[in-house]
């Protein structure tokens, strides 16, 4: 015998009991639970529940559907909420292709944004299957479901309307390894810390100007970052080496960046550190953070002075990518399972092999060949982006008596 649904909606005042309420109802029915959603906001809540049964009188009760759609509406008035019965036919629903995760993040999120987001969504042909706020402070993330999209197509229409809604918005692949294990890697000058450190070498030696105009010629990607490297290390010749200490006291950590790495750790991430700076400070920031690997240019010491030279191997743009992969080998962890970040075209290698490349406060040339960007100022809000929302963030650290650390 063809099975009906009926489509039960509740909504009304949130309260404990209402779920297992209706639940215990339909218990007393000859019906099967065919789907369930629910979503509270602001103390108010839907319950959506799809029940499925046979055509015609039930067997083995004396009840009838008549009796079942009593009982509801009785549940409905005890708890003083709407209700909206739908009769239908079952049907298996064929999965939709382009599954894929939507964020848009915005301070503030406007409605006129979302309008353009989701009129992107439509016209694409894609349908939004479910939404989710992930945080509403101090951005506003809404996640959204969708499916029947074609992420190259979707990806290219929405960053145009992220540029004209001034929003943020990345799309990913939904699926499993979503949520698998990850490595994030990275960079340090201007992403995981505030500024450069070579430019605050460079003001000890007095050369600050000459170096910052060096620094913004490569991270526009218009001067090739070793020869860059050099000549600004050039003009750091003479200093004595207890700068070191000096300016790792000056380092100032993007707001976020404990956050991002201590809920990465709380969730066994990998998180790695890739610079064009060097071990001198590199390595007080791993030891401060508990970041697992770490790579950066280490200066040459000579008789207490730095002599204006790179010892070894310089960490360029390749040398970045490169790192990327020795850690995800390290880590036991698919490149495919790795999260890349920069600001500088000195990153875009790395962004372009990890499994997911976001542009952090980036320039132009980044922001363009990134998989997302990022434009606001909290580190952070990479963990929206991972599907992790504000609240379980706060809860864990409540746990851990961690409350109001950024």
């Amino acid at each position: 015998m063809k099975q009906r649904t009926l489509l039960i909606t509740l909504t009304g005042p949130d309260r404990p009991g209402v779920t297992s309420r209706l639940f215990s109802v339909l218990s007393g029915f000859p019906v099967t639970v065919a789907d369930v959603e629910q979503v509270v906001i602001r103390g108010r809540l839907t319950l959506g529940v799809l029940v499925a049964y046979a055509g015609g009188k039930p067997k083995g009760t004396g009840e009838t559907i008549g009796g079942l759609w009593t009982a509801i509406e009785q549940v409905a008035a005890d708890l003083d909420m709407d209700l909206e019965l739908t009769t239908g036919t079952a049907s298996k629903e064929a999965r939709r292709r382009g599954r894929l995760h939507i964020s848009v993040l915005g301070n503030p999120l406007t409605p006129a944004a979302m309008a353009g987001i989701t009129g992107r969504i439509a016209a694409s042909g894609a349908n939004i299957d479910r939404i989710e706020r992930l945080s509403s402070y101090p951005v506003t993330c809404i996640e959204m479901a969708v499916s029947g999209a074609d992420p190259k197509t979707l990806r290219s229409e929405l960053a145009i309307e992220a540029s004209h809604q001034q929003v943020d918005v990345a799309v990913q692949r939904t699926g499993i390894l979503r949520r698998a294990k990850r490595l994030v890697v990275m960079d340090v000058d201007s992403t995981l810390i505030q500024g450069e450190v070579i430019e605050l070498l460079a003001r000890h030696a007095g050369n600050l100007d000459e170096v910052a105009r060096v620094t913004e010629a490569a991270m526009r990607g218009e001067l090739d970052f070793a020869e860059s490297l050099i000549r600004r290390v050039a003009l750091l010749e003479g200093l004595p080496e207890e700068v070191f200490e000096k300016v790792a006291k000056e380092v100032v950590l993007t707001p976020g960046a404990r956050t991002l790495v201590r809920t990465l750790k709380r969730l066994d991430y990998k998180f790695a550190i890739v610079s064009g700076g060097f071990t001198q400070i590199t390595d007080t920031l791993v030891a401060d953070l508990g970041i697992d690997y770490s790579a950066a240019n280490t200066l040459e010491v000579v008789d207490g002075r730095l002599t204006g030279k790179v010892v070894g191997e310089i960490v360029d743009r390749p040398g970045k990518a490169r790192a990327l992969e020795r850690f995800a080998a390290q880590a036991g962890i698919a490149v495919s399972q790795t999260v890349a970040v920069g600001d500088g075209a000195n990153d875009l290698d790395m962004l372009e092999v990890a499994g997911l490349g976001i542009a952090f406060n980036a320039k132009p040339v980044v922001r363009a060949k990134a998989d997302t960007a990022l434009n606001v100022p909290y580190l952070d809000s990479i963990l929206y982006l991972l599907g992790i929302s504000r609240e379980e963030v706060e809860a864990a650290d409540a746990e851990d008596g961690l409350t109001g650390l950024r």
